[in-house]
């Protein structure tokens, strides 16, 4: 018996291979389709969708199964399938192309394109048939074919329109400008506020997502004692910790909430989402004692563990938000399941707990758990503690989640995307340190390993985007050298193991060898003469912008290298997009967020012309300079006092805390894991032959203050200063120290 399946069965992509066995003559994107649609003189329908895309599920099942359709698209079209996780940099572009055609977007994202690859018309998901004022995919097709055959002047005349439009759009923002303008930071927030939902936290109507970005900025300005940004970053995590978007059994997040009550979700579980989800609730854990962050974090990463990681280490993609073409069927419960699995002494109480005792909030008769109340107030609602009342959950808990476990499961795309893989390790890194988890910072030890060794070209060592099945392929794009530079530097800071920060450095060179524009930013891809344009990504989205990312990473460098062509190159970056983040900040968090990172750097002063120039290699000669040691002292609150002991060689000297003159970079002390208060400088002693010496540390020095550790971690503290002697000054450099 012949193989009834197309081209696509050759492919390695979990959703290529969902269509394999259509009778659709698919082809992956290629110049094997482009030469045929050339050859036969047809158009190319390119059909853009992702594994865990429901309708993407959907219109594979009504639409390319079908012979007739799929007999109409063979005869009349090339078609091209194209799984967006594997190529971004191409669904970036024709995403803009549906959005310029129809004002919208989504997925699947349906395009046809003349030869030269230019759109002429799209939309996203067609139905197979006419109705509710939409025309069926069929009628579709036939109007397209038509116009191809008889009227292609017009169909080349409409996609030079779109793609003259998509080249204004992606290229928008990207011309070199100047930084922006003090006072930005508070316009962004007042933007936020703006758009802010005070009942139930987020951002905007419905249909609303974590907008982890917008969060992230939230945590930098509470961090720095800002109230209203602290109120809304908690009332969202409160509101999305409380909801049905948040796995109560499971752990982990779904991708949005259909309603603005974060109650019922789209159930598809994303990787991207859940480490952002995992670091905010971590990092925000000190700002709400007693609101359960940590409990949550703890969960996420946990389901990450359990559900998301491969047998090498790697962080699988997704999972699913369909089982047997029923969305949340995995997930949700009816009345008749509740009152069968709950146990009977407790049932009343877990089902007002986890909203139940309603009407059904899915669908017609299927229930979405979510608290109906913070879980402290149903506590002191039923006179217990909120430890008791948790005690009372738990087998009602572990009753349900042992059946759901045994339900036929959602589809895990199981591919390894460098990117994502970065956020994870960054989560894992800083989240296994703040819980005081070995287990999580070695999870995100072995993906480092996994990814830098898996997911690299074999000839030239270019990092790869993604792996599956014992193969690595397309080389790497922005974000994936942006969130895996992130990650590993989270893992230095949480290690103190170097050569994390050795892996980082060399992969920021890459970046800027493959991907830099020399006016300022970074393209998404490579050169590619198949992609129509080059951009340059500035926008957040799900996840934030790679231009962004990079911005916070090369600033990073910065502080902890000491060598200022990182922060040039930072600075480089924001002013391509100075305009664009002044004109729309909301658009933009990621690199405002990089812009006052960046401007809160010190700066290396200029050397004297009697001083020698700084030359590579220095920078461990400065490190060698000072030998540092830091410990805990006597205490048992919440805050504990420490000191951090530097011994400065004879011959050498450290600017004194505050520095003397704007241009020197002053001995500085800076938190990494624990919030700290009350920082103590000894006073300096002066330096220099002129009238005016500066103050300066010689000899031994301690520095002191409060922190608040991490839950069960070692807390960590960040150090800057600036070695000089009588004649020269070294690079400054930022040093990890861990307080014991």
């Amino acid at each position: 018996m012949a193989d009834a399946r197309n081209r696509l069965a050759r492919e390695s992509s979990p959703y290529l291979l969902l269509h394999a066995e259509n009778p659709v003559d698919w082809y992956p994107w290629g110049e094997e389709a482009f030469a045929r649609a050339r050859e036969e003189d047809k158009p190319i329908f390119l059909s853009v969708g992702y594994s865990t895309c429901y309708w993407c599920h959907v219109m594979e099942r009504e639409c390319f199964s079908n012979s007739e359709i799929a007999r109409q698209m063979n005869e009349g079209f090339v078609s091209i399938k194209l799984d967006r996780e594997e190529r971004p940099d191409l669904d970036e572009v024709y995403m803009a192309a549906t959005q310029l055609i129809t004002r919208s977007g989504g997925w699947p994202n349906s395009l046809f394109l003349t030869h030269d690859l230019k759109p002429f018309f799209a939309g996203t998901y067609f139905p197979p048939r006419d109705g509710l004022g939409r025309p069926g995919f069929p009628r579709v097709l036939a109007a397209l074919r038509e116009a191809w055959e008889l009227r292609r002047d017009e169909v080349h005349d409409q996609a030079e329109e779109v793609a003259e439009a998509m080249r204004e759009q992606l290229g928008a923002g990207t011309a070199t400008g100047s930084l922006p303008e003090p006072g930005l930071g508070e316009e962004t927030q007042t933007a936020l506020a703006q758009r802010f939902d005070r009942t139930f936290g987020g951002f905007g109507r419905a249909p609303k997502f974590p907008s982890p970005s917008n969060l992230f900025f939230l945590l930098d300005r509470a961090g720095e004692g800002d109230g209203p940004a602290r109120e809304m970053l908690l009332k969202t995590l409160e509101g999305m910790a409380q909801g049905g978007i948040h796995d109560h059994l499971g752990g982990g997040f779904h991708r949005y909430s259909t309603d603005a009550e974060w109650l019922v979700p789209h159930f598809e579980k994303m990787l991207y989402d859940n480490a952002s989800l995992a670091m905010l609730y971590a990092e925000a854990a000190p700002l709400a004692p007693g609101a359960g962050f940590e409990g949550v974090a703890r969960s996420v990463l946990a389901f990450v563990l359990r559900e998301l990681t491969g047998e090498e280490g790697g962080f699988l993609s997704a999972i699913d938000a369909e089982t047997e073409g029923h969305e949340g069927a995995y997930y949700t419960w009816t009345r008749e399941e509740l009152e069968a699995l709950l146990p009977v002494e407790d049932r009343g109480l877990f089902t007002s707990v986890y909203g139940l005792d309603g009407a059904p909030t899915f669908e017609a008769d299927r229930y979405v758990l979510h608290l109906a109340e913070p879980l402290a107030e149903m506590a002191r609602a039923h006179g217990l503690s909120e430890a008791d009342l948790r005690a009372r959950l738990e087998p009602g808990r572990r009753a349900l989640f042992e059946a759901r476990e045994k339900r036929p499961r959602p589809l895990v795309d199981d591919k390894v995307l460098a990117d994502w893989n970065g956020l994870m390790i960054e989560a894992m890194a800083r989240g296994g340190d703040r819980l005081g988890e070995r287990a999580y910072v070695e999870a995100a030890r072995r993906a480092a390993a996994f990814v830098l060794t898996r997911l690299r070209d074999p000839e030239g060592g270019t990092l790869l985007h993604a792996w599956r099945g014992g193969r690595a392929r397309i080389p790497a794009f922005l974000d994936d050298y942006a969130f895996l530079i992130s990650g590993l530097l989270a893992l230095r800071a949480v290690t103190g193991e170097e050569h994390w920060q050795a892996e980082a450095t060399r992969l920021a060179a890459e970046q800027d060898r493959r991907l830099g524009d020399p006016p300022g930013g970074y393209f998404a891809a490579g050169q590619d003469p198949r992609l129509l344009f080059r951009a340059k990504p500035a926008y957040d989205g799900a996840v934030a912008s790679g231009n962004g990312v990079a911005a916070l990473n090369l600033t990073q460098l910065g502080r902890l290298t000491g060598d200022p062509s990182y922060l040039s190159r930072a600075e480089g970056v924001l002013g391509a997009f100075g305009r664009a983040m002044s004109a729309m900040p909301l658009a933009h968090v990621s690199l405002v967020r990089a812009w006052h990172r960046w401007g809160n750097t010190p700066r290396a002063p200029v050397p004297a012309p009697a001083a020698s120039l700084v030359t590579a290699g220095l920078e461990d000669t400065a490190r060698d300079v000072v030998e540092v040691s830091g410990q805990l002292t006597a205490g048992t609150g919440p805050w504990r006092p420490f000191v951090v002991e530097l011994a400065i060689r004879p011959g050498w000297h450290l600017n004194a805390h505050p520095a003397s003159l704007p241009s020197l970079v002053a001995t500085s002390l800076g938190p990494v894991l624990g919030q700290v208060r009350g920082l103590r400088y000894p006073a300096g002693e002066p330096f220099g032959p002129t009238a005016e010496p500066i103050s300066v540390y010689r000899g031994r020095v301690a520095l002191e203050g409060e922190i608040e550790p991490p839950a069960g971690g070692a807390p960590s503290l960040e150090l800057t200063y600036q070695a000089c002697d009588e004649t020269r000054c070294l690079p400054p450099v930022t040093r990890l120290v861990r307080l014991r």
